[in-house]
Formats: structure tokens, sequence, C-alpha cells
């Protein structure tokens, strides 16, 4: 075999297996951001389902008619769950927090008998929370419903902040993405801007000298995508080992929707990248080839 030859295969290995690690990292990249986008999504449900309030009942209502309300709320959209708090529960649980026995010293217990209810992320915007605790207030046995106004003003308002940078930031890495892929892949074309050439001389078509470019850079782009995949993998692997609270964020619906959104976009990038950059040496001048 001439060395010429040697040396070509060696350096059209070299430019695959640069642009396979080029478009794995890429892919890494964009699918990381998908993985943060996911968790700070399901951080601001966790935050969002921690809100509530507090109904406190008037001291002569029943616990029957108390576990009816409950009931009846637990078939609402809006709760996501509701704890009755008997006034011993709560007067042991002062108890606890204070480290003294309070009742005591008053000679009776003043707690009032309550319902703490946690809301669906959906209904903890302050709207939403105004209208649920006026409904709630028609009943005659509610003394009073507590919940901290500014703290969910905050937490809306700091979420929705959050997520538009988030969004913002997405496309913007999606964008980026598209564009180094691009540039890799028109870089190896480049190197193969005579064999380009010389097809077209021996008389091959446009059709025929793009179709095994497009059909490689299809194959670059899911053996790059199963690469990524497999480095984020590893990476969540680790993180899930060391702060095991995330593992309860996991979706794998979401993870696998993402991987296949990984693979898709990085064989049709590279795919319609490669038809792109073969397409620009097929029209360019035969002068600009030595440039």
């Amino acid at each position: 075999m001439p060395q010429e030859e040697v040396l070509t295969r060696k350096r059209l290995r070299s430019a695959y297996i640069t642009t396979i690690m080029s478009l794995t990292l890429v892919l890494f990249m964009l699918g990381l951001w998908g993985l943060i986008g996911l968790h700070a999504n399901k951080i601001s449900r966790y935050v969002k389902e921690n809100l509530g309030f507090t109904i406190y009942f008037q001291k002569n209502t029943r616990e029957t008619e108390i576990l009816r309300l409950k009931k009846s709320m637990d078939t609402t959209r809006w709760v996501k769950s509701a704890q009755y708090i008997s006034p011993e529960e709560a007067e042991q649980m002062l108890k606890k927090e204070l480290g003294e026995d309070f009742i005591g010293f008053l000679g009776y217990n003043p707690l009032l008998p309550c319902l703490q209810v946690r809301l669906n992320a959906e209904y903890t915007n302050p709207d939403s929370i105004q209208q649920i605790e006026k409904r709630l207030k028609q009943n005659p046995r509610v003394a009073q419903i507590e919940y901290q106004r500014d703290l969910v003003n905050k937490v809306n308002q700091n979420l929705n902040i959050i997520s538009i940078i988030i969004a913002v930031l997405s496309l913007l890495m999606f964008l980026i993405s598209i564009g180094l892929i691009n540039n890799t892949i028109k870089l190896s074309v480049y190197s193969k801007r005579f064999i380009i050439r010389s097809m077209m001389l021996v008389g091959a078509t446009r059709s025929f000298i793009r179709a095994p470019f497009v059909r490689k850079g299809l194959w670059h782009g899911i053996l790059s995508a199963l690469f990524a995949i497999l480095l984020l993998a590893v990476l969540l692997y680790f993180t899930y080992l060391k702060i095991p609270e995330l593992k309860s964020l996991a979706d794998m619906q979401i993870m696998l929707s993402i991987a296949v959104g990984m693979i898709l976009c990085g064989a049709l990038i590279s795919a319609i990248s490669n038809y792109i950059a073969v397409t620009r040496f097929l029209n360019m001048n035969i002068d600009k080839l030595y440039l």
C-alpha cells in the first residue's frame, strides 16, 4: 500500500474522530442544559408545593366536621395535601419546640384545631390563594386562615424571573450548539473538498456526491449523541451519589425525552450541516478550493 494512501487514511480517521468528539461535547452540553432546566422546573414545583396555609377552626368545632371538610378538600384540584392537627397534637408540637410546658403555666389549652394545607403548584399564585381563602371563609366554623402573603409573592416573582432566564439561556445554548456543530462539519467537509471536485469531474451527479456525506452525517450525529448520553448518565450517577435528595426530582420519562431529543438533534443538525457544506463546495469556484 503506497505511503501516501496510508497517510490519507490516517488523516480521514483523525478527522472522523475529531468530528465525533466535537459533536459529542456539544450534544453533552446541550443535554446537560436540558437536565438543568428539568431539575430547575422540578425544584420550582417542589418549592411552590411547600407553600400553603393553615385553617384555624372555632374552639367548639367537632373533629368529625373538620375531617369532613378535609375529605371534601382532598377531592379538589388545588389541594396537594391537608393534615388535621388537634389542639392536643398542637400542644405536644409546641411543647417540643419551646422546650417547656406552657399549658401547665396557663392552666388550659388555648390552641385551636387546624388543617395545614399544601397546594398544587398551579394554585400557589397570590390570586388563586385569595380566591381559595375567600371561599373557605364562607364556612362559619373557620376562625381564621393564615399564610405568609409576602413570602408567596416573593417566591412567585423569583421563580418567574428564574424561568425566563433559563428559557433564554436554553435558546442561546441551542443556537450556539447548532453553530458549533455546523462549523465542525464545515471543517470536516473542507478536508475532502478535492475529493468532491474529483467526483464532479468524473460526471457524478450532485445528489450522488451529497448522499454519502449526508448518511455519514446521520451516523456521526447518532453516534455522538449516544456517547453524550453515556457521559450524562455517568455524571448523573455520581451527582446522585453525592446529593441523594436530587433523586426525588428525577423523572425517567422526561430524561428519555431529552435522550431522544439529543439523538434527533445530533442526527438532523449533522446531516443538514453536511448537506449545506457539500453544496457550498459544489458551487465553489475551482480557484477558491486552494484558499
